[in-house]
């Protein structure tokens, strides 16, 4: 580093600057850096920098499935701005598993990293105990209150799930079915009883409610207990978009049309939802925006003296498209 200054004729101090996006660097000053770094093809050790500073330069991303078209934009959105700030990303996945949950809180400790983002709503808070023992910052999804290193995000699903039951209620249904999430998933608990109250209150009792996992194949596999009714609905929420695709597979299958005989509403609007047929109509969650308001909670979070946790919010809006229409 100390060569690449002298070449640049500036000092070490500046150099380290330029690469770690700490300070604010004069443009013509940051390019004769980087052109020096290029010519050297010079690297920072960033194992030495954290032995040097005694801080990592990691935040940590935990997730439940990387196969699930929802954390995609989430990843995004989180990673674009640890990196606009000179930070790196470690990226877990727990799949579901809880052995698999707890080798990734204590990697997360040994890593050192500075803070974690538990953008999955299946871990439970306890688990992450050893977290802000080591005195890392943690940002929870739907899990409140805010504490000290503790910040919570609070996706208002409510706002979609009224507008969704104020857009059928117009469209004439009275009879409605929900598929919500696993059972041990406490955003699927929050949106599986925000929907039954929804419809409640506007004179619906939802039947059957079925809890289900957030697969394709979970949506099918339940849509064939909805058909099996004596009284069919003639609408289906659904607690994500993958399992209202998958229901609205099997309703293909059994001669049904959507939204002809049955609409069908979906949560997260995940791209493929606009690719589905009849493309879906669902309650958008503005995920490339829930990671980046993830990140920035941790951030200021740990700037803070106290380090005092905050709360939070990121609003839902409903998505017309073709999976709903006037009911039968």
């Amino acid at each position: 580093m100390k060569e690449v200054a002298r070449r640049a004729g500036v000092s070490p101090a500046t150099v380290s600057r330029v690469l770690n996006k700490t300070h604010y660097i004069a443009e013509e000053t940051e390019r004769r850096v980087l052109e020096v770094v290029a010519q050297m093809k010079y690297f920072k050790n960033v194992h030495a920098r954290r032995l040097a500073t005694g801080q990592s330069d990691l935040f940590g991303l935990v997730i439940s499935e990387i196969a699930n078209p929802f954390f995609p934009e989430l990843i995004r959105g989180f990673q674009s701005c640890a990196w606009d700030r000179g930070f790196d990303v470690l990226l877990c996945n727990t799949e579901y598993k809880p052995e698999r949950a707890k080798a990734i809180m204590r990697k997360l400790v040994e890593s050192d990293v500075r803070g974690v983002a538990i953008m999955t709503s299946s871990l439970p808070k306890s688990m992450t105990s050893e977290l802000v023992a080591a005195g890392m910052g943690v940002v929870f999804c739907n899990l409140p209150p805010p504490e000290k290193l503790v910040s919570t995000i609070t996706i208002d699903y409510q706002r979609g799930i009224a507008q969704s039951i104020e857009h059928i209620v117009g469209l004439g249904h009275r009879r409605a079915a929900v598929i919500a999430g696993p059972e041990d998933n406490w955003t699927a608990v929050t949106i599986k009883e925000g929907l039954i109250a929804g419809l409640k209150n506007q004179g619906l009792l939802p039947f059957p409610v079925i809890s289900s996992g957030y697969q394709i194949g979970s949506g099918a596999s339940a849509v064939g207990a909805i058909l099996s009714a004596q009284e069919k609905p003639t609408v289906i929420f659904c607690g994500s978009d993958l399992i209202a695709m998958g229901a609205m597979s099997t309703l293909e299958h059994a001669g049904i049309e959507v939204p002809e005989d049955i609409s069908v509403i979906g949560i997260d609007d995940i791209s493929f939802a606009f690719l589905a047929r009849p493309p879906l109509t669902t309650i958008r969650v503005p995920r490339e925006h829930l990671g980046a308001v993830a990140f920035d909670a941790l951030d200021k979070m740990l700037k803070l003296k106290r380090r005092k946790g905050a709360e939070h919010y990121i609003e839902t809006e409903l998505v017309v498209r073709e999976s709903t229409g006037p009911a039968r």
